[in-house]
């Protein structure tokens, strides 16, 4: 007998029962929230709708990266930490995202192509409530 609660076939031999299909919708549920879609428009203008987990901790800068939206050392160049300016991107749709912290306002203030809705991928966290985000890569700086 299979030890994993969420076996197709134990649940399929159990779904006549009733027994494990609540569970199994939950589980399904789980895994469907982990992901969420973003679009993100790259610096040639070409639109990527992107899956991304909300339960890895990651940013729209990550993401940039793990999708290979920009090329390679392009994106990111300062490891996130706010000191670059390299993920900057335009928020393209209305989202309550965290307001700015001082280190992004900085970075923002000394960064070129910015704009009122500029803001850097990596202080952009990956949540369920940011699903459906869209964004545009800004220019190289």
């Amino acid at each position: 007998m299979p030890t994993n609660l969420f076996n197709a076939d134990l649940i399929k031999n159990k779904k006549a029962s009733g027994r494990y299909k609540d569970l199994a919708d939950i589980e399904e549920k789980r895994i469907m929230q982990q992901d969420i879609t973003i679009k993100i428009i790259d610096r040639n203008g070409i639109k990527h709708e992107v899956q991304a987990p909300t339960d890895m901790n990651m940013n729209v800068m990550e993401l940039v990266r793990m999708y290979e939206l920009a090329e390679e050392g392009t994106v990111g160049v300062c490891g996130g930490m706010a000191m670059c300016a390299s993920c900057q991107c335009y928020v393209l749709n209305d989202f309550p995202l965290p307001e700015k912290s001082p280190d992004e306002e900085a970075m923002l203030w000394e960064a070129y192509h910015v704009k009122e809705n500029s803001r850097l991928g990596c202080q952009i966290k990956i949540k369920p409530e940011i699903d459906g985000l869209e964004v545009q890569l800004a220019p190289e700086q």
